[in-house]
């Protein structure tokens, strides 16, 4: 049985006695979750939350400075924590793994006593870390990232396209007369709007979609911001269709609106060719500029332009 409010630990080995060994050693403090490939391990680590990996390195198929790899390039995965428990115990092999982005090397026949104080130690860590990094890139109320990494962000995916070639798409979205909003149903209610709003933009692109490396973020205000990359135009065109049905769909009444009796939104895009020689302030500008027209015409819907 899963107990949420424990950390919960993914151990990796093709050894069924390894695997047992650990398992209990670590059961009683934490949710345990078992992989004897380094294949099933990336997919546990894409779809669940974990916590920490214990990772076996001599593995058929995949090994485990291959799987290392594997979740140090993706989003999702890339700050897990590793710890490396392996019968490879030469200095080389140390470093090489923890060279990788492994944070601790443990060498086999393990102690008990040593896998529960590093697994301790490291899940503390973590901890500590990631309250620091919510206080730091999420936004307060909504509970998404903020304009600070959004801002970070787009600089290290704007550089990606460039070396790889690739497009990247960038949403500015408003609700449609959000002040009114506030001013008639109360900063409370306009509150609650807002999270809302931040929750379905989340659903419709990063779950629904299964683009877990794009962004949703709180640019300011009621104002969102979506960066989408390695896109094209069609992809884009049905995303914003999506997005804006999506806020829709919601129903949240709002008869102080101008373009309908609930809650509506206006979308800005722009798909950025990486070929072009623009600038990352050109390239909001473009969005923002598109998010004006799309207001002046009409509300409630996306307008997308090609830069």
């Amino acid at each position: 049985m899963i107990e949420e409010n424990r950390a919960t630990i993914l151990i990796v080995d093709d050894m069924s006695t390894n695997l047992m060994m650990l398992s209990d050693i670590l059961k009683d403090d934490y949710n345990i979750k078992i992989s004897k490939t380094g294949e099933k391990a990336i997919e546990l680590c894409k779809n669940l939350d974990i916590d920490l990996v214990l990772l076996d390195i001599e593995m058929p198929l995949m090994n485990g400075y291959e799987v290392c790899k594997n979740l140090k390039n993706y989003e999702k995965t890339k700050n897990i924590p590793i710890i490396f428990v392996s019968a490879k115990n030469s200095e080389e092999d140390e470093e090489y793994g923890l060279n990788l982005g492994a944070i601790d090397y443990i060498s086999k026949p393990f102690s008990k006593v040593i896998i529960k104080a590093r697994v301790k130690n490291q899940i503390k860590l973590k901890q500590k870390t990631e309250l620091l990094e919510k206080l730091s890139n999420y936004d307060g109320l909504t509970n998404i990232k903020n304009r600070r990494y959004f801002d970070d962000r787009l600089t290290q995916v704007y550089k990606d396209s460039k070396i790889k070639n690739t497009n990247l798409a960038l949403m500015m979205i408003d609700i449609d007369f959000f002040k009114p909003y506030n001013d008639n149903y109360g900063h409370g209610k306009g509150d609650e709007a807002l999270k809302i709003v931040a929750k379905t933009l989340e659903n419709s692109i990063l779950n629904t979609l299964d683009r877990p490396n794009d962004l949703v973020a709180r640019y300011g205000g009621e104002e969102f911001v979506v960066l989408l990359s390695n896109i094209d135009l069609k992809e884009l065109e049905e995303i914003s269709n999506r997005v804006v049905k999506a806020i829709r769909d919601e129903n949240i009444e709002h008869k102080f609106s101008k373009v309908a009796s609930y809650l509506t939104i206006s979308l800005g895009a722009v798909l950025y060719k990486s070929s072009n020689d623009l600038s990352i302030a050109s390239i909001m500008k473009s969005a923002d500029e598109a998010l004006y027209e799309v207001k002046q015409k009409s509300r409630d819907n996306f307008l997308i332009k090609e830069i």
